[in-house]
Formats: C-alpha cells, sequence, structure tokens
C-alpha cells in the first residue's frame, strides 16, 4: 500500500462524488434508516466548490483515489466536515489512516471537532477509538472533541 493524503483538485470532485454517494449510500447497510447522507454529499457542484475553496481533500492508494474528506480550519480549531471511504475499500484501515493524516496535517489546531449520526456504530467506534470524546448529542448527531 502506497496512501497518501492529499490536498483536492477541482478535476477530482467527480471522482469524490461517486465516491462520496457509494459510502454514504452504503450506510443503510449497518442501520442508516435510508439512504443518503450529508447536505451535498452526491453533488458535483458542492465538492468542486469545496476543492476551489481549498476545503477537499483525497487519499489514494498506488494513485488510484480511495476517499476524500472535507476539512474545515478557523481560529485554531479544525472542524471535519466528513471523511468517507469507497464502500469496496471499507475495513482496509484507511479511515484510521485519513484520521491520523488529518491530525499530523492540522498539527497547530487546539481542537479537532466532528459530528456523526448516532446510529453508525462504525463511525462512533472510530473516533471513540481515536481519542475523540463526545462532548454533546442533539437529535440524531453525536459531536466529538479532541484537544491538542
Amino acid at each position: 500500500m502506497s496512501l497518501q493524503f492529499l490536498k483536492a483538485s477541482t478535476s477530482d470532485a467527480l471522482t469524490l462524488t461517486g465516491i462520496s454517494k457509494r459510502a454514504f449510500d452504503s450506510d443503510v447497510l449497518i442501520g442508516g434508516p435510508t439512504s443518503g447522507g450529508p447536505p451535498g454529499y452526491k453533488s458535483v457542484s458542492f465538492y468542486t466548490k469545496m476543492a476551489r475553496q481549498g476545503h477537499l481533500y483525497k487519499l489514494t492508494d498506488e494513485g488510484l483515489i480511495v476517499g476524500g474528506a472535507v476539512l474545515f480550519y478557523k481560529n485554531d480549531v479544525l472542524n471535519v466536515g466528513r471523511i468517507f471511504v469507497a464502500p469496496e475499500h471499507f475495513r482496509k484501515g484507511y479511515g484510521i489512516f485519513i484520521m491520523q493524516e488529518i491530525e499530523a496535517l492540522f498539527y497547530e489546531a487546539k481542537e479537532i471537532t466532528l459530528d456523526t449520526p448516532v446510529w453508525n456504530l462504525r463511525t462512533n467506534a472510530l473516533y471513540s477509538k481515536l481519542g475523540y470524546k463526545e462532548i454533546k448529542r442533539e437529535k440524531e448527531f453525536v459531536f466529538y472533541s479532541k484537544q491538542s
């Protein structure tokens, strides 16, 4: 495996949109109430805009895009808007790798925040395993934080 976590360009938006759609729609197989995802999860224009604004990242393995992330950094706080991995690459450690790379890339952040649906046992377990602490729950979401 030759993994790289890099800033994505607008030319990556179409590929990342397809991966995002398949990844989030597959959550219905692990307890998601319906197929679907966060706002813009299947929108090429959303991911193109995120790339233009410098918020879109991609994970490549041997040059092939296998996942992505949308990240927002402001005032020493990094918000992980979303991470996603192509379903055919689930359970290979890519999610852990992405989160470790995010933490290394934004080492100067004083806090990293993120949220995930309450029903998603897979992502809740991942974030807890990586040292993120639950700070609150609102309706359908669990909010996590990690201080540096």
